[in-house]
């Protein structure tokens, strides 16, 4: 039978509690009750049929504790005058609450209601938007909500996450509420202390103006003429970006590369350091604007990505060259070639005509699907000969002194 029985009334009270709907009702002073629910009644060749089924079925309902029975006389040419339910009520939020056993939540969302309305009323907006989920953050909203009555009394306070000294809020906690949070925030502070630029959670820091954790370069001195450190000859040096662009060196070449090995095992190679690349992302290294002075060397793998990131360094340094990433490389390692999983599909704009057309035939498959060749697989020997290569082709920096070498 698909007449309506007390599960499925149940069950489209349950529909409401899970889109929200009747905690939602707590923010907005809804009036929903006494609420009629759906009822699927027997027709007349039911209670034809299926006379004493109908009969169980609305002794049923008339039992069913949620709900008000509304009964209505029918008339039947084989039974007579039958009374059936003809629609059922519940009468109070109280009786839903008691029937989906949720009068515990519902008083917990009663309470995180009652204290933004009196502490951050802006909030109230996000607390009808996103119930289900303000629940569920009950045990943490009052520190929540300490941290952000703490941000609008210290807007951009210029302090690392970890100094902010509330009671039982630890850097950690922010850091894993940043994603709502940020909402919050967004809601309660005024829009000339958010940095609107600086968006999803990693950005979390720099756009509520907290302190971030300094971007770090690591390079390595090639030449051991250029003294860095006091005893220490070709030292392996990580900076922060900021003292890094603070550097003056007496160096005309910057080779990047993306692999740790190729980076330790670099050659020597006179007035030149080696970077350990970060792949896509060069807003630090593009500090340092003395790279400017340098010739700068890009040795990334001869794939789509490789040259995806040789353009995006060319936006910050537009005179950039790609080192080793030629078809002359690609072919003779062929008996070393990989594969690409996601290989780019976008155009890119900074290659040469020489790089453009080989990232063409890896973009489009013209030599194989998916074709990569990876740094690390080219032989050293083919690296140390180009190095030496461009060694003998160095012309000095006229803002150099020989002296300095």
């Amino acid at each position: 039978m698909t007449w309506t029985d007390p599960q499925q009334l149940k069950k489209q009270l349950m529909r409401l509690w899970e889109r929200g709907e009747l905690l939602r009702d707590a923010v907005t002073g809804r009036e929903r009750f006494p609420l009629r629910l759906a009822l699927k009644t027997p027709n007349s060749a039911d209670i034809t049929n299926h006379f004493e089924a109908v009969r169980a079925w609305a002794t049923e309902l008339a039992s069913t504790k949620f709900v008000r029975v509304e009964w209505q006389a029918l008339r039947h040419h084989v039974q007579g005058t039958q009374n059936l339910p003809a629609c059922v009520w519940v009468e109070t939020l109280e009786d839903a609450l008691n029937c989906l056993g949720k009068r515990k939540d519902w008083n917990c969302f009663i309470e995180q209601v009652s204290v933004t309305r009196q502490t951050h009323p802006a909030l109230l907006p996000w607390l009808e938007k996103r119930p289900l989920q303000a629940l569920a953050l009950s045990a943490d909203w009052p520190r929540l909500l300490s941290v952000v009555t703490w941000l609008a009394e210290h807007p951009r306070p210029g302090i690392y996450l970890r100094q902010v000294d509330l009671p039982n809020v630890h850097s950690k906690f922010i850091e894993n509420h940043r994603g709502v949070l940020t909402e919050l925030l967004d809601l309660t502070l005024p829009v000339n202390v958010v940095d609107v630029r600086k968006t999803g959670i990693s950005q979390f820091a720099a756009r509520y103006g907290f302190l971030e954790k300094p971007t770090r370069i690591r390079f390595r001195v090639l030449d051991p003429r250029i003294c860095i450190l006091p005893g220490l000859s070709s030292p392996d040096v990580t900076l922060d970006a900021d003292s890094f662009s603070r550097l003056d060196l007496a160096v005309q070449r910057i080779f990047i590369t993306e692999n740790e090995t190729n980076f330790l095992v670099f050659p020597p190679m006179h007035h030149a350091i080696v970077i350990f690349g970060a792949g896509y992302g060069w807003d630090a290294l593009a500090r340092s604007h003395w790279l400017n002075n340098c010739a700068i060397h890009y040795w990334g793998d001869i794939d789509t990505h490789g040259f995806g990131i040789l353009d995006q360094l060319r936006g910050h340094f537009d005179h950039v060259d790609s080192f080793l990433m030629d078809r002359a490389t690609l072919d003779a390692h062929a008996a070393l070639w990989g594969c690409e999983d996601k290989p780019l599909r976008i155009d890119l704009h900074r290659l040469t005509s020489a790089e453009q057309s080989l990232y063409d035939d890896l973009r489009d498959a013209h030599i194989r699907p998916g074709l990569r060749l990876e740094q690390e697989h080219i032989g050293f020997q083919w690296l140390t000969d180009h190095l030496q290569q461009l060694d003998e082709m160095t012309t000095p920096n006229p803002g150099i002194s020989p002296d300095q070498y």
